[in-house]
């Protein structure tokens, strides 16, 4: 990055006492919100008694691929943190030493405590990117995992059933085809759980994949006599080429270190039908001036324009306003004054294996006769995608990519990779 970024301790988000505008806000772009109507309840009380909520995002630090789309959920902690209720950033420490099984057909290693600490920061380091931190209650669940001991991990145990923990997609799939399920990971549900208790939690936030941890988190509370939290969940971003999540194997990602330049382009190439998508997951920007946008494209103003809008808020959330206002100056010297056809032919090519190689990509989009021609292309440094130039000979695109491929000063083409 351009240089070392804290967001403002000012709002980022609308700040409204409305108990109906915060709902609208908190709700744009979920996945599931469960249950609306408690919650509705517990703004209400929260607002007569001045005491903030509780809003918790517990994360495991594995390693991630750090892509805009990990913000996502942070984005929707940081409207919480704007509308004045407390965030708690739950770094599972406990938790990763199990391994979370959720959305996986096989048991997941654990980690490492070296492991453990290193990515924990890194997953720190990316939240301080979105949250105000200093407003933000930083904690681990070793604080009372450690604690509670074999006889607490079995009173714990007690709480839920077997047959409960085997509803889970993933469990009741392994279990169907016979495949192993360890011990520890029938406890990790519970474990993520009783965090939420000894947080006292009013709401939990969590990827989609996580939604029957997060019940149980609630059920959880109501035997230990607490008011059940909220379940909140947010969807997957879907990547540049608008059909699977965003994923780096995918090379359908913007990463937050990425140049001002290559962020901002790639922004740009987003459809735009996705990009009111990812103005409800990303943009820090109120409903109502993102409902005027709507309005305004569909009665006769350039998407384009608004898209740069949102090019411009990404690239100054990771980078700084002059590095926006400079990529935004790049890309319009770039591609409106010429450097970029608007007439490139779309092609659609073919990945049996899932995966393309860089030349055989050339030949079959026919901007070279062969794959050795296509190589030295490579060399020359007259391949880019998405303005990058290529350099390595070994590069595979998987199925799914969507980029704009050019080759030397004049052959340019809109690819899908299927």
């Amino acid at each position: 990055m351009t240089e070392e970024k804290k967001p403002s301790a000012a709002p980022l988000y609308p700040v409204t006492d409305d108990i109906r505008e915060a709902m609208a806000l908190i709700r744009r772009g979920t996945d599931t919100f469960l249950i609306e109507e408690e919650f509705e309840q517990k703004l209400a009380r929260s607002k007569a008694t001045g005491v903030p909520l509780r809003c918790k995002l517990g994360l495991d630090p594995t390693a991630p691929d750090i892509h805009v789309g990990h913000t996502v959920v942070l984005n929707k902690l940081r409207q919480l943190q704007d509308l004045g209720h407390t965030v708690i950033f739950l770094v599972g420490d406990f938790t990763a030493a199990i391994g979370d099984p959720s959305g996986r057909n096989a048991t997941r290693p654990p980690l490492s405590r070296e492991q453990i600490e290193t990515n924990a920061q890194t997953y720190l380091n990316q939240a301080g990117l979105v949250l105000d931190l200093d407003r933000t209650e930083v904690r681990y669940n070793s604080e009372w995992c450690n604690p509670l001991g074999s006889v607490g991990l079995i009173q714990l145990a007690s709480r839920y059933t077997l047959a409960r923990l085997l509803e889970r997609d993933d469990f009741a799939k392994r279990w169907a085809e016979q495949a192993p399920i360890a011990m520890h990971e029938l406890l990790y549900p519970l474990m993520q759980g009783y965090d939420s208790v000894a947080l006292k939690a009013d709401l939990e936030l969590g990827g989609s994949d996580q939604r029957f941890n997060l019940l149980v988190g609630r059920e959880l509370q109501r035997q230990y006599g607490q008011e059940p939290q909220c379940v909140l969940t947010m969807p997957l971003l879907v990547g540049l080429d608008g059909v699977v999540k965003m994923s780096k194997s995918k090379h359908n990602y913007i990463g937050i270190t990425d140049a001002p330049n290559d962020m901002f382009g790639k922004v740009m190439s987003i459809s735009d039908d996705l990009m009111w998508n990812w103005y409800d997951l990303l943009s820090l920007r109120g409903n109502d001036e993102i409902a005027r946008f709507k309005k305004e494209c569909a009665e006769g103003r350039n998407p384009r324009d608004v898209k740069v809008l949102l090019a411009k808020e990404i690239v100054t959330r990771f980078h700084n306003a002059s590095a926006a206002d400079a990529a935004e100056a790049e890309f319009v010297n770039r591609f409106r004054a010429g450097a970029m056809p608007t007439d490139m032919p779309e092609v659609t090519v073919e990945a049996p294996a899932g995966e393309i190689g860089i030349a055989a990509l050339i030949k079959a989009v026919n901007f070279a006769p062969s794959n050795s021609e296509a190589f030295r292309n490579v060399d020359g440094r007259a391949v880019r995608i998405d303005g990058e130039v290529v350099t390595d000979r070994g590069l595979k695109i998987a199925a799914g990519a969507n980029f704009v491929l050019q080759v030397g000063k004049r052959k340019w083409a809109r690819v899908t990779v299927k």
